[in-house]
């Protein structure tokens, strides 16, 4: 336990000194994301891997650290791996406009980005996951797993996860500015439910829950959940179509959790780099 607090000490302790230290620096209505800043930006992007390899190599030396990271192109066989991670949030979403069809009795707003930009964007942004899912995905949700079981790892890490967004809902030029953290809260704790599941079933893949969580960040948008003019982070005020998302991937998490019963806390262990 002392190391996986270490981590979450540390993660938060970087990541969010970048973060605000970013936007303190930031002229009005600029992007904290572009120059100077934008470079402390990505530090705090990427020090949940930073943090993971650093304890790793402290505790197990470089072999343990080569483990850790071979987990990033480990490939798991099976096309059915590959449809689940790049049609979950589409399949969500297009479920979403159906329900919102019948219970509105019109479509709601799609986003205009065509499809072929959304692949190239996963596809490039795939590798830019590893800051996050290094840490999250390969040195957290395996030690938790250990200790709680993958079920409650699951559940935990994804609110952990969650609050480590934080800082964005207070920064000006981001896309999560304002919005209600609380639904956040409980659509990326979902969404860490299913990253587990297909860490589970993969072996410990790193490459399927960086590929899935560069999907889901670039096809949230084709059916847009963000509410004009939010200014207050705490509050319950969201979007309807926001609501049935949420609504949808918790009947995708129960299912995870569910096949999840089949998991054992000593399988995680050879997990542990």
């Amino acid at each position: 336990m002392r190391q996986l607090a270490a981590f979450f000490f540390l993660t938060f302790l970087v990541s969010w000194t970048c973060f605000f230290g970013s936007a303190a620096i930031t002229p009005p209505g600029a992007s904290p994301t572009a120059g100077v800043a934008g470079a402390i930006y990505i530090v705090g992007v990427f020090a949940p891997a930073l943090v993971a390899v650093a304890l790793t190599t402290l505790a197990t030396g470089r072999g343990g650290t080569v483990a850790l990271v071979r987990r990033m192109v480990q490939v798991p066989s099976g096309g059915r791996w590959y449809v689940f991670v790049l049609g979950y949030m589409v399949g969500i979403k297009l479920t979403v406009a159906l329900v919102y069809r019948l219970v509105m009795g019109g479509w709601p707003a799609f986003g205009d980005t065509p499809w072929y930009l959304l692949m190239l964007a996963i596809l490039f942004s795939t590798p830019v996951q590893s800051g996050e899912e290094l840490g999250w995905r390969g040195y957290a949700l395996p030690r938790l797993a250990t200790r709680f079981g993958l079920t409650w790892a699951s559940l935990g890490l994804g609110a952990i996860w969650a609050l480590w967004h934080l800082p964005f809902f207070f920064m000006a030029g981001v896309d999560k500015t304002g919005q209600a953290f609380p639904i956040y809260l409980l659509g990326t704790t979902a969404i860490s439910v299913a990253l587990a599941w297909l860490y589970w079933r993969t072996g410990g893949s790193l490459l399927v829950t960086m590929l899935m969580h560069a999907a889901v960040n670039n096809t949230i948008g084709i059916v847009p959940s963000a509410m004009a003019g939010a200014t207050d982070p705490f509050s319950l005020k969201a979007s309807l179509v926001a609501w049935f998302t949420l609504g949808i991937m918790w009947i995708v998490a129960a299912w995870c959790l569910w096949q999840m019963r089949g998991s054992t806390r000593g399988e995680f262990e050879g997990f542990v780099s």
